[in-house]
């Protein structure tokens, strides 16, 4: 089968159109070529109307040397032209240094191409230096991988044990049960010439028994020439959190050992470019006792720490023989990452002896590799200590074949517990938390691990095992200049960063400042974890000096105010590897952990909690394809786009789970309706999935659900502030909306949960006055009263003096934005003041943090007491956007430094965004000792 959309594959030689787009600059992100030659996969957005769809390209590396290509569509404008193209090359030993991406006629055939064959029960696909094959249903997910003509690897499954029951008294043993996965259903989604891609589907299936669950989507990645597979992992949880703890969780490879033991190798990378490498046998003894090559070149066991083949047992000497018979051979070696600040190694040499300490460190890079001078296979975790518990084990190393494990979820671990936190609620008023009967569940989430396969046909060296290692950790990518990003904007409205005024240079020091204070919390709070890796949490607690990771609705964040919008903009406009690194691994965890994926609850996301599946308020402004795009985009990722597209028909949700169900109860009415929505953040999340569906695929009919709502808008009486709490009848059957209040509407939570970003996107695309218009009005008058909204229909110009701006007047946290946007559209100077004093309160240079160490705190910690992640993430939001759309009407000086208002810490209420700022070159005060 081919994929949903078609692929312009390179090997087709395509006339090129009448369009000329310019050549495109392309980097390595953080500037640092990958050290050993690698598949990549990227993608190149394009200005609307500059590229058709037959387009070809060449890319030229730092050399001059043009490189393999393939490309295929990921986006549309509405004209047909391409939005964003994908494309895979084979690159990493053309240094460091641009490459160049440019039209072309014609795209040069590949030397080496990647081949697939099908056959009735398998998928064979062969890059020309390994070839796999894949059965199309049953218990193998990897039947075999081969190199230079022999098996290194046989037999790859996915494989777990639950445990029924939870961890009980220390003297307590609840019973386990062993799993293996199950492929139901292969799909070819490329297949070359420079990359292919399989998607395999299935579930884990009781070794003995016929239950079967936990299902998952495992994604195969091979490229021309390269004897990696890159391996995206997603399990989904559909068991009962009360009875099914999963124990261990992973992947097993049968390694074939040809060799003699002391030719067998295993290890593991450790921190910092360290590597644990021993053979099975070391030939070394008391006093160091050795052996000696028989050719007369010396003791062989630095050869053979090399990973060098050494002299078969017959050819040493009796008495050497001796010794090699009574070395210990060993068995079984095992790295566990318990924690996010300790791994271990150790080895056994039967299942009748102890494991004895043979290593440990901090944090290991995720590497095993085993096998022999004939081959072996080496794995490759990324975000493997932040994903803890994990391990790598590698069991019956003296046998012909071992068992290469690796565990996402270690068996060494603890039983995964994924209950609630408590048995009771807690309340709104109490804890900001809104826990509903049943609704704490984490049936339907999923977990996305990836991972890179290294079949060899040999040991690797020392060396190429840490590069290895470092691939894995950190797969490369490459990424367009931010200047280009942002001439074509195809990822709405943002700035690029510019110091050239005090002004200026103190904004964007808060904006810089505020990520590197969040990247400060992630390490300093530990906040990592094979569920919690990836969010942040939501707000702090003073007095303890913690967040409050306990408190009920004010823990983990859960994308709340635009999160992730906020870190993918400030790598937009930066282009920093560190900064893509955190927004990144954010929109791994909220796309997949915070959403359901099956299940009543599928297509919406939770609120913020204790446990990230703990609010029971479910909503699609969590789920939103918009949250997703900056790294489906940016990276092509398919498990990515699963999601976008799991969500294009969210909207029916609204039939059976009312987004306002508790907070305006629904009338008798308003039941004449199939179901009720509001105009933000439900509408626009919904206008976010239709608009990307529309946009990937190029079907009309998304775009005529979105007009569907824009004019049953126009049809009400004061457009989009008609009705209580912007509450509307919905019929997700059509997309229609309804009227059921008379009154004029207001709803704090409309536009910052992501809503503005939507919409900015949406003008961009969207054929509509009409809905122009009502959005403008939108922005400029949003808390006017009815005459006004309504004489405004008519003139256009009513609130020229600021006076009705802000959704609940002037201070309301969306008003920043849409101040700034009407003046984008109108060039009203009165609105860009009323941006820009944002600006004036968050202009105040670095922000202010305070070290607290000593007893007040468990480890040292930098602080920012009165600093909410809703604050950061909408203020940032706001200054990258208000500088962009207001750029002529900036201030020049800095003004005093006040606290910025904008920051939502309790229910309904408002904090402190930022606590105090430091002028540029000021220090914030420590605090030891006794609390205030």
């Amino acid at each position: 089968m081919k994929s949903q959309l078609p692929a312009l594959f390179c090997l087709l030689a395509t006339s090129l159109p009448a369009a000329d787009p310019t050549p495109v600059e392309l980097n390595w992100l953080g500037g640092n070529p990958a050290e050993l030659k690698a598949g990549v996969s990227w993608g190149v957005p394009w200005p609307r109307g500059a590229v058709k769809r037959e387009q070809a390209f060449t890319l030229t590396g730092p050399s001059g040397r043009a490189l393999p290509l393939q490309t295929w569509p990921l986006a549309y404008w509405p004209d047909g032209s391409l939005k964003w193209s994908g494309f895979a090359t084979v690159a990493g030993s053309e240094g460091a240094g641009k490459f160049t991406l440019a039209p072309s006629p014609s795209v040069v055939a590949t030397e080496v191409r990647v081949r697939v064959r099908r056959s009735d029960t398998t998928i064979e696909v062969d890059t020309g230096n390994v070839r796999a094959r894949v059965p199309q249903w049953g218990d193998a997910l990897i039947d075999s991988l081969v190199v230079g003509g022999r098996d290194v690897a046989r037999r790859g499954r996915l494989v777990c044990i639950v445990q029924h029951g939870p961890e009980g008294e220390p003297q307590e043993t609840a019973p386990r049960e062993s799993f293996l996965g199950r492929t139901q259903r292969v799909t070819v989604e490329q297949d070359g010439p420079v990359r292919a891609v399989l998607k395999v589907e299935g579930v884990h299936r009781a070794a003995r028994g016929s239950r079967e669950w936990l299902p998952f989507v495992v994604r195969l990645y091979f490229f021309a020439g390269q004897e990696t597979v890159r391996m995206v992992h997603t399990i989904v949880f559909d068991g009962d959190e009360q009875k099914d703890f999963i124990r261990g969780l992973g992947l097993e490879f049968g390694v074939p050992l040809r060799e003699e033991v002391q030719n067998r190798h295993v290890r593991f990378s450790g921190e910092n470019g360290g590597l644990w490498a021993e053979p099975v046998q070391p030939m070394v003894g008391r006093g160091g006792r050795s052996v000696s090559h028989p050719d007369g070149t010396g003791n062989v066991y630095p050869a053979q720490l090399a990973g060098r083949r050494v002299p078969n047992r017959a050819e040493y000497s009796a008495g050497e023989q001796g010794l090699l018979a009574d070395w210990a051979v060993w068995d079984a070696f095992k790295l566990t990452q318990a924690n996010a600040d300790g791994f271990t190694v150790v080895k056994r040499t039967n299942p009748q002896s102890a494991w004895i300490p043979c290593g440990a460190g901090r944090r290991a890079s995720g590497l095993v590799f085993a096998g022999d001078a004939s081959g072996g296979l080496g794995v490759s975790v990324k975000n493997f200590w932040q994903s803890h518990p994990v391990s790598l084990e590698v069991a019956g190393a003296t046998t012909g074949e071992a068992a290469l494990r690796v565990w996402l979820w270690s068996p060494d671990g603890p039983a995964m517990d994924l209950r609630h936190y408590d048995t009771r609620a807690h309340g709104l008023e109490a804890v900001y938390e809104d826990v509903q009967p049943g609704l704490s569940t984490p049936v339907g989430v999923a977990r996305t691990s990836e991972l890179t396969l290294f079949p060899a046909a040999t040991v690797p060296s020392r060396e190429d095992s840490v590069k290895q290692a470092g691939l894995g950790e950190r797969p490369p990518l490459l990424v367009a200049t931010p200047a280009y990003l942002h001439s074509v904007r195809a990822l709405g409205i943002w700035s690029l960063p510019d110091r050239s005024t005090p002004f200026r240079k103190a904004v964007e020091e808060q904006l810089e400042s505020t990520v590197a204070f969040y990247q400060k919390q992630v390490e300093q709070h530990r906040w990592y974890g094979f569920w919690d890796f990836g969010d942040v949490m939501h707000s702090f607690d003073r007095e303890r000096h913690v967040w409050n990771y306990d408190l009920g609705g004010m823990a983990w964040d859960n994308t709340e105010l635009g999160t992730d919008l906020w870190l993918w903009l400030s790598f937009l406009r930066t282009g920093r590897a560190d900064v893509f690194r955190l927004a990144e691994a954010m929109t791994r965890h909220t796309s997949e952990v915070d959403c359901y994926h099956l299940g009543s609850l599928a297509g919406l996301g939770s609120r913020h909690n204790v446990r990230h599946w703990g609010c029971g308020a479910k909503e699609v402004r969590i789920s939103m394809a918009g949250l997703k795009r900056p790294y489906y985009y940016l990276t092509t990722d398919e498990r990515t786009g699963d999601l976008m597209r799991e969500v294009v028909n969210a909207d029916f949700t609204s039939l059976t789970l009312d987004p306002m169900r508790l907070a305006q109860p629904i009338t008798a009415a308003e039941k004449r309706h199939p179901a009720r929505v509001r105009a933000g953040p439900d509408w626009f999340a919904y206008v976010s999935n239709w608009m990307t569906e529309w946009e990937r695929t190029g079907d009309r009919k998304w775009r005529d659900k979105i007009v569907a709502g824009i004019e049953s808008f126009q049809a009400m009486p004061y457009w989009l502030k008609s009705g209580k709490n912007l509450v509307y009848g919905y019929d997700p059957e059509t997309g229609k909306l309804f009227q059921v209040s008379d009154e004029v509407g207001s709803y704090n939570l409309s536009t910052i949960q992501g809503g503005a970003q939507v919409i900015f996107e949406l003008n961009e695309v969207i054929d509509h006055p009409g809905w122009q218009k009502m959005w403008l009005q939108y922005c400029r008058i949003g808390s006017a009263p009815a005459d006004v909204l309504k004489r405004d229909q008519q003139t256009g110009t009513e609130g020229a003096d600021g006076a009705y701006l802000g959704e609940q007047g002037r201070m309301s946290q969306g008003t920043p934005r849409l101040a700034a946007y009407a003046y984008w559209k109108t060039r009203n100077p009165v609105f860009a003041r009323a941006a820009t004093s944002s600006l004036l309160r968050f202009g105040g240079g670095l922000l202010a943090t305070t070290r607290v160490e000593g007893p007040l705190v468990l480890n040292p910690i930098d602080e920012a007491p009165r600093l909410s992640t809703n604050g950061a993430a909408q203020s940032g939001l706001s200054a990258i956007e208000v500088l962009e759309l207001c750029a002529d009407q900036l201030p020049t000086e800095v003004p005093p430094p006040e606290p910025f208002p904008f920051g939502r810490g309790g229910r309904g209420g408002r904090s402190s965004g930022d606590g105090r700022a430091v002028p540029p070159g000021g220090k914030a005060p420590e605090r030891k000792g006794k609390s205030p």
